[in-house]
């Protein structure tokens, strides 16, 4: 499910510093973005993960070796026109695909979920084997790595350095038990209770109450790790609770509609505990540790949890005939689609902003209403709306950085200004001209959930 490991740009690992562990996002204001000339642009870092912010990109030179006139520095934009950089632009477009594909894959693993136990009633099965599929996450970082990486080293080399995450001695035996095992435990938790919420409830239900998670991080960071108190999250904690609620008397509290309520609520309590100790205890991870980290906690998945299928075989609580009844084409498409999506959720971040990677999580509850509409599985009305709204209102609330209101006060200044004539200009819209002189401040996200 959505469980994410925070990623360090820096190229040290950072400090543990209180805000919401794997999966909220720090968001810098709106600012003033502007082209400079080539001669004032930064050079890119070459590494091997993703360098802090984004540099300024020239666009046009004034003539070979001429340095361009005061008048010339200076377009006439329209006074509602927005500056924007190359790089701003490439990273919104690459935000647009991530938002499709991040809708796509995690409301279409919903639904074949769904479709699956019709074939294949074994949710813990199910679990099992899709968590399996983590152990693909490292190769697949390596293989990465060799592609990009100016300084190639072995996979060996490349683990051992990757292990200091976990501390001076790497990944010893203590340090599985203590510091990865519990999580383990955990990714299994949220992705079994929400499976077995889809055998009660309807594809739309359960999705719309899982992004409550994100309002349960909030919460369990203010108490656990301090984080800085903020009016409007607690609104939107608020409106996530109200809306559990509002779900559950949609369905005059019928028992199968209370269970499944209960299921995804614990699942996103399981998922917002993994993301908020995970920040603490481990702190933030580059991205060849959050590749390693999931990797081994799919080993561990395999190795240890392997028995728990087996006695629910023998027990019949999941039984199957035969291997041959399996509907392997459901299980691996769900598998895969799980795996997909926890790629994007983790590693998005290389080339489009947090922010609208957890949109594309929200607009995947407005898709399962639809496919859910369309097969006829679910009866909207106005108290099940008005939950489903509220849920979504506060998750997108939660979207908001820190230092939103001044955001607001910032612009609406941006915007009185413009309405005035420039004082001191013989030129209409100059103020609003592009500056070629000043360079352009690199937008930084830390990426902290």
């Amino acid at each position: 499910m959505r469980l994410r490991v925070p990623l360090d740009f820096k190229g040290a690992r950072s400090q543990r510093t209180p805000n919401c562990l794997p999966f909220e996002s720090k968001h810098n204001a709106p600012e003033r973005l502007e082209f400079v000339r080539s001669e004032d642009r930064p050079r890119d870092t070459v590494v091997g993960a993703p360098v802090d912010g984004q540099p300024a990109v020239a666009v046009a030179a004034a003539g070979a070796g001429a340095e361009p006139s005061a008048s010339s520095r200076r377009w006439r934009l329209p006074r509602c026109c927005v500056r924007v950089s190359a790089a701003q632009l490439q990273k919104a477009l690459w935000g647009v695909v991530m938002v499709v594909c991040v809708c796509s894959s995690w409301a279409g693993s919903t639904q074949l979920a769904k479709l699956t136990f019709r074939h294949f009633d074994a949710p813990f099965t199910l679990t099992w084997f899709a968590t399996s599929w983590n152990c693909l996450f490292f190769p697949l970082y390596y293989i990465g790595h060799l592609a990009k990486s100016p300084e190639r080293q072995t996979p060996r080399q490349r683990f051992r350095e990757c292990c200091r995450f976990f501390g001076d001695d790497g990944l010893t035996p203590k340090v599985f038990f203590t510091k990865v095992a519990p999580f383990g435990l955990l990714w299994i938790l949220t992705n079994y209770l929400y499976l077995q919420a889809l055998r009660k409830i309807n594809t739309t239900d359960a999705s719309a109450l899982f992004c409550c998670n994100k309002a349960f991080v909030f919460l369990l960071s203010w108490i656990v790790l301090r984080d800085r108190f903020m009016g409007v999250r607690i609104v939107a904690a608020i409106l996530a609770i109200a809306g559990i609620v509002m779900m559950t008397y949609a369905d005059g509290f019928h028992s199968h509609s209370v269970i499944g309520i209960t299921l995804v609520v614990t699942s996103a309590s399981m998922s917002a505990l993994y993301k908020v100790l995970f920040k603490m205890v481990l702190g933030s991870a580059k991205f060849g540790e959050a590749a390693l980290f999931l990797t081994v906690v799919g080993g561990a998945n395999f190795v240890f949890i392997s028995f728990v299928p087996v006695i629910l075989y023998f027990t019949h609580v999941e039984y199957f005939a035969s291997l041959g009844d399996i509907p392997w084409a459901y299980l691996c498409g769900v598998a895969g689609l799980l795996f997909a999506f926890n790629i994007l959720v983790n590693f998005g971040i290389a080339v489009t902003y947090p922010t609208l990677i957890s949109l594309g999580i929200v607009l995947s509850v407005p898709v399962n209403a639809l496919v859910d509409l369309y097969t006829c599985e679910i009866h909207f009305n106005t108290v099940r709306l008005i939950a489903v709204f509220i849920i979504c209102l506060g998750f997108l609330m939660l979207l908001l950085p820190e230092d939103w209101d001044k955001c607001i006060i910032q612009l609406s200044t941006r915007l009185r200004k413009r309405d005035e004539p420039a004082e001191g200009s013989g030129e209409p819209g100059a103020a609003t001209g592009l500056n070629w002189n000043r360079r352009g401040r690199t937008s930084m996200s830390t990426f902290a959930h």
